[in-house]
């Protein structure tokens, strides 16, 4: 019996080197390659890195890609079509009526208003006017997102099953409204892997209205890796404090001797990696060399001294206040330019159910200039033709108001259609995708669900969204689930 067990034992371990083995090719490989960039070597001739790292998956890209790069604009809450997107006259003549039931249908609303008695119409509460030699209808409280309508694509038929915040990011975000599977940006960092050696390939930056009027969270899944390897998450920038934490050497300690502890430790988890082909030690390894090259890209992206005053005014007078959505947008441009391929920017506010008409506008007034000055910047620097950006949310608004059915003063969470809009990367130029009917409700043309954004998006990246998968528990998993279909009115 005992020698049995001693077998069993003997055969573990082998099978166990084995798989170490195999599974550390990638890790071992990179480790090489950071080290020996600083004139370490702990490996001999191990394969440099930066090459596997750079070119992500070996099969991919799958085509010829429109967009190097991504920058996601999350509008959080849910922004209001019916306010800035699509304008219904009929929802004027038939102010303060009941939208009818032939509209209405068996629509899934929040339980907030799904027990209403009452449907009041509320139309826009600012004009719209058309833009750009496309004409297309905007509101006029984005007249700097206006002022591009000759750049981007508007799709005003988006639609979703989700009718509640967290389930409706997760879904969009993860292709699943429950948490546990990769985020988009996890994804691509996956498939294309990064250009750049001195910064994450995927970051992310949170910030809200000034009132904190929004009450939704940003939850770390949101840009979570699921059961890929940790090493693809993003890495969120804070906006108080150090924005990545521990980056700076302690007092006393030089950068020498951080260098030499980091060679020191990372010979010793190559060889737990040998040993026990762990990717999370693969993911360790990285992170270390990571913050080590952080410690002098981060303070350079930071540096806004060169910037000209032209540019800085462009993002509006919060450019240079730590933590808001203007000075995010501006670091999300440096970021692009330096290498990043996927940038996600979360504002919260866009939650208007009782305060629709003091609320909406400020929020307009906050994002509308810095969201526009950095597509403005990219398309100056030559780099907007191939980087895509997605400006959207989880869902939108209700046609209806909500509150007092005589004098109602919000929109609650709509699902059924809204809108968003994108530039660059791929897409088509002052134009206009989808339809709804007179009241902003239902798609009378071209629909495009959560699906089929996230299929296109991949598509524009150069990969076909049902090639991209990874096996875990016994079934191979793709973003987009089993669902999606490329939107091709929407591609160039």
């Amino acid at each position: 019996m005992q020698n049995d067990l001693l077998q069993q034992n003997l055969a573990r371990v082998t099978r166990r080197q084995l798989f170490g083995r195999c599974g550390s090719g990638v890790g071992t490989a990179a480790l090489a390659s950071l080290l020996g960039s600083s004139g370490v070597s702990v490996l001999g001739d191990t394969p440099s890195p930066a090459k596997i790292v750079k070119s992500g998956l070996t099969d991919l890209p799958h085509h010829v890609a429109k967009a190097k790069r991504v920058v996601m604009f999350w509008q959080g809450g849910g922004a209001s079509h019916v306010d800035l997107f699509d304008d219904k006259p009929v929802m004027r003549e038939m102010a303060g009526r009941d939208i009818p039931d032939t509209i209405r249908g068996a629509t899934r609303l929040s339980t907030m208003t799904s027990g209403n008695g009452k449907w009041p119409c509320i139309p826009a509460i600012k004009p719209f006017q058309s833009y750009g030699q496309c004409g297309m209808q905007l509101s006029s409280m984005l007249p700097k997102i206006g002022a591009l309508a000759d750049d981007i694509t508007l799709v005003r038929s988006m639609h979703t099953e989700a009718v509640n915040h967290a389930p409706g990011v997760t879904y969009f975000l993860t292709g699943s409204q429950v948490p546990g599977r990769p985020s988009m940006g996890a994804w691509l960092s996956y498939g294309l892997g990064s250009e750049t050696e001195e910064l994450p390939t995927f970051v992310v930056m949170t910030s809200s209205d000034k009132g904190k009027t929004c009450g939704q969270l940003f939850f770390d899944y949101y840009w979570g890796t699921g059961f890929l390897p940790s090493r693809y998450q993003g890495v969120r920038f804070r906006n108080t404090g150090d924005p990545v934490p521990y980056l700076a050497n302690p007092n006393g300690v030089s950068k020498e001797s951080r260098r030499a502890l980091l060679d020191d430790i990372a010979a010793l988890n190559t060889e737990h990696l040998a040993e026990y082909g762990d990717p999370e030690i693969d993911t360790r390894i990285a992170q270390y060399e990571m913050a080590y090259r952080m410690q002098t890209s981060v303070p350079d992206l930071l540096d806004f001294s060169k910037e000209s005053a032209s540019t800085i005014e462009r993002y509006g007078p919060d450019a240079l206040s730590k933590g808001s959505y203007a000075n995010n947008c501006l670091i999300a441009r440096r970021l692009l330019e330096r290498g990043t391929r996927f940038v996600q920017l979360m504002h919260a506010g866009w939650d208007q159910h009782n305060n629709l008409y003091t609320q909406l506008e400020q929020q307009c007034i906050d994002t509308d200039a810095p969201s526009a000055a950095l597509v403005q910047d990219l398309k100056d620097r030559g780099m907007l033709e191939d980087t895509l950006v997605i400006w959207g949310a989880e869902f939108g608004r209700t046609p209806f108001g909500q509150g007092n059915p005589e004098k109602p003063n919000g929109r609650d969470h709509f699902g059924k259609a809204f809108s968003w809009w994108m530039a660059g990367g791929g897409v088509k130029k002052g134009h206009v995708h989808g339809a709804t009917d007179d009241y902003a409700w239902n798609i009378t043309e071209d629909p495009v669900h959560v699906h089929d954004m996230q299929a296109t998006i991949l598509h524009l990246c150069g990969i076909d969204h049902t090639r991209l998968t990874y096996r875990f528990q016994g079934r191979q998993f793709r973003l987009t689930d089993i669902h999606g279909e490329v939107v091709k009115g929407i591609v160039a």
